[in-house]
């Protein structure tokens, strides 16, 4: 065992502690490895003129990249939040909280409420559990959400595989979709859903911006699996097995990526699952996405320090820009226009 002076103790087995100390990966890829950009010998651009600014839901990023919601409701869920802010608004890139569902609960704001005086500048995302409006949340729960954060957008995630092999779960989606379209109609903000790493088809998709919704993050399978986390949650052998059976279940994220952009043109869409490079970042962004979310290399980092987490957003940025400058695209809409192919088996 790591010293006791890390972030995370091992008196409560919090998810985010299982996330850094368990290997709870996807049996699946994220699918980016099936895609290749050509090459370009001659790119005609200077690499020190290649940007990587954009735009997303109006607000201004430096880099098309989101840090994913990852954790909330526990102190420390609080401090990486906190240090996560830090370095998103040193970077200039997007940051959505942790499950803000305990803080509400509890009526306690005093942990995220300061969130936005450090992270001023940036495209900041309120996050809730789209199950719990069946549980007794309301669209002023969600407002609630929204000003308790001073956010951007709302993100509303879907995890039925998550709910159904938690002891504790939720597990009553039945009529969610009407309560999703009353939250879009409502609250003051633009309502982004994402699932947690299972993937959103293309029908589930266009179903959410029919009833709505502004924006689709598809995280897909590929990076951290919660049927994995909560596997390690569990109280015994059968349930052991049982979330275990799960690991190689959903839709790849270059898949639902593809899947979305075709399905729904100009939608905005994140890329998220199993993201951790620059090279992915350009090629979810070559195949549809507007912008890359990026959890668990985040989440390490955020557990060792604020400047971590900007090295590790700054080493993402300039592997991006490199490659940008060879496949030739100077902005990030000249490599959204770019060329990638499936790679020949």
């Amino acid at each position: 065992r790591p010293p006791r002076s890390t972030l995370f103790p091992y008196t409560t087995l919090f998810r985010s502690e299982i996330n850094l100390k368990k290997d709870v990966s996807s049996a699946r890829s994220s699918g980016f490895e099936n895609y290749a950009f050509t090459h370009e010998a001659l790119p005609e651009i200077d690499l020190t003129h290649v940007k990587t600014d954009t735009r997303f839901l109006e607000k201004s990023l430096n880099i098309p990249l989101l840090i994913s919601s990852m954790t909330g409701g526990t102190p420390e869920g609080s401090l990486i939040n906190l240090r996560l802010a830090e370095a998103a608004n040193e970077t200039g890139v997007a940051m959505g909280v942790g499950s803000q569902r305990a803080d509400l609960e509890r009526k306690k704001s005093e942990k995220l409420s300061n969130i936005r005086d450090i992270a001023p500048n940036i495209p900041l995302y309120a996050n809730l559990g789209a199950v719990q409006l069946n549980y007794g949340f309301t669209v002023n729960d969600c407002q609630k959400a929204v000003d308790l954060i001073r956010a951007d957008a709302l993100i509303l995630h879907l995890n039925p595989l998550q709910e159904a092999l938690q002891p504790e779960g939720q597990t009553n989606f039945y009529g969610l979709a009407k309560k999703i379209e009353l939250v879009c109609k409502t609250i003051e903000v633009p309502v982004i859903v994402k699932e947690v790493g299972w993937g959103i088809s293309a029908s589930t998709a266009r179903k959410l911006i029919e009833l709505g919704v502004s924006a689709i993050d598809v995280a897909g399978a590929g990076g951290t699996s919660w049927s994995e986390v909560e596997k390690h949650r569990s109280d015994g052998d059968r349930n052991f097995r049982l979330a275990g059976n799960y690991r190689d279940w959903g839709i790849p994220t270059a898949d639902a990526v593809v899947e979305a952009r075709e399905a729904l043109p100009g939608t905005p869409i994140v890329a998220s699952g199993g993201m951790n490079t620059g090279i992915e970042v350009a090629k979810a962004i070559a195949l549809g996405a507007n912008i890359a979310g990026v959890a668990r290399p985040f989440l390490i980092a955020a557990n060792e320090s604020t400047e971590a987490v900007i090295s590790k957003i700054q080493e993402i940025r300039k592997e991006l820009r490199i490659t940008m400058f060879v496949v030739g695209a100077g902005t990030i809409d000249a490599l959204a226009s770019t060329h990638i192919q499936l790679r020949s088996s």
